[in-house]
């Protein structure tokens, strides 16, 4: 059994590698990816105010964690970060913030961990990668696996707003996004 709620001390801190610079002003591209409450969301038509918090994946704590996700940076944290923006919600909610998590992970394991994390927002699966690919999101490999490194996107009318790249700690992240939007009123 794997404990996934705690982020072990000695985890490598990932850097800024300046993958996602390009992101800030970019609209969301024309996909629909599809959703934990059974609908596809298109992403261009995020017009509200969200917070789009992108993670490898969520583990299963009767499954083991892929071999070396410890000494990958950044990889592991992934639970802590979706509660994390959990037990955020209310604030977030306050904010007019609607929150989507996004990963590779298929529909059907993200709405078991949803159903089993009691997530509030909806899990987005980008499975075949066509919302990674399009905006050119950083990646990395284990095995025959692509996974998409950790990131959270502020959109707001379409179009990328601020990123957080690295999130390092995870579980710190959705208050790093109250404080940003609490800073940054001017949207609308």
């Amino acid at each position: 059994m794997t404990e996934l709620s705690h982020i072990p001390a000695d985890l490598p801190v990932p850097v800024d590698d300046g993958a996602c610079d390009h992101l800030p002003g970019l609209a969301l591209p024309d996909i629909c990816l599809p959703c934990t409450n059974g609908d596809d969301v298109c992403m261009s038509t995020l017009n509200d105010l969200t917070a789009i918090f992108i993670y490898p994946m969520t583990g299963h704590p009767d499954k083991a964690l892929p071999d070396s996700w410890n000494h990958i940076a950044g990889a592991r944290g992934c639970t802590p970060q979706a509660c994390g923006f959990r037990d955020n919600y209310p604030e977030l909610a306050a904010l007019n913030v609607h929150v989507l998590g996004l990963s590779t992970q298929s529909t059907s394991d993200q709405r078991e961990a949803s159903n089993r994390l009691q997530l509030p927002y909806p899990l987005l699966s980008d499975k075949r990668l066509s919302f990674s690919n399009a905006l050119r999101l950083p990646t990395f490999q284990l095995g025959r696996q692509t996974f998409i490194k950790r990131i959270t996107l502020i959109c707001n009318h379409g179009y990328i707003e601020q990123v957080f790249y690295p999130v390092f700690p995870p579980d710190k992240n959705a208050q790093s996004v109250i404080q940003y939007l609490q800073g940054h009123k001017t949207h609308g």
